[in-house]
């Protein structure tokens, strides 16, 4: 779903889409100057984002050049933060995605059975971070092989070969971002856990 524009990034729209409603028309700033009855100077403001628009400024300004308001000023949509959790399945694991954009990274809660403790090391571009909310989760990075309890956290670069999944008899909750931007590995463990 595509991001929503918030009251501020309207508002910085404005100007830009005056001077060009403006230089289509042929208009110069003195000529709307005179047809609008709005000094040079502050449409010159207005248009250079130096002075915030009103809608004293905006009606006569978009009445002259004979553009709709609707044109220059675009109304913020409300947008509900609540963020659609549509479980999805895959190798027994339970992935809820938990970011709304399209874009990187990408946030999921992740559910791992207790027996998904089979390590299957596999590379791909990206890197990623993970957050254990509960449980206890095996990790297998490399020649490294270490187990994480709820409230630590590692990242890595997922070039590296690696696997995580349950490390014990019960079922591992985690935070997971993913995105494709490589990163150096940075590890976070508590003692005792190699």
């Amino acid at each position: 779903m595509d991001e929503q524009p918030t009251v501020d990034s309207v508002i910085e729209q404005i100007a830009p889409r005056l001077r060009r409603a403006r230089e289509k028309k042929g208009v110069s700033l003195a000529e709307l100057s005179r047809a609008t009855g709005i000094s040079t100077s502050t449409l010159s403001r207005v248009e250079s984002a130096q002075r915030r628009p009103s809608l004293e400024l905006l009606l006569p300004i978009t009445a002259a050049l004979g553009v709709g308001l609707d044109e220059i000023v675009s109304a913020p949509r409300i947008l509900d933060p609540r963020v659609p959790q549509r479980p999805e399945k895959s190798g027994g694991r339970t992935l809820i995605p938990l970011s709304r954009h399209q874009g990187e990274p990408r946030a999921y809660k992740m559910t791992i059975p207790a027996h998904d403790e089979e390590p299957h090391l596999r590379t791909h571009a990206g890197h990623e971070w993970l957050y254990v909310l509960h449980g206890r989760l095996r990790v297998k990075l490399g020649d490294r092989d270490f187990v994480m309890g709820a409230g630590e956290a590692a990242e890595f670069d997922c070039r590296i070969p690696h696997w995580f999944g349950a490390a014990g008899r019960g079922v591992v909750e985690v935070l997971s971002l993913f995105g494709k931007q490589g990163e150096r590995i940075h590890l976070r463990t508590g003692r005792g856990h190699r």
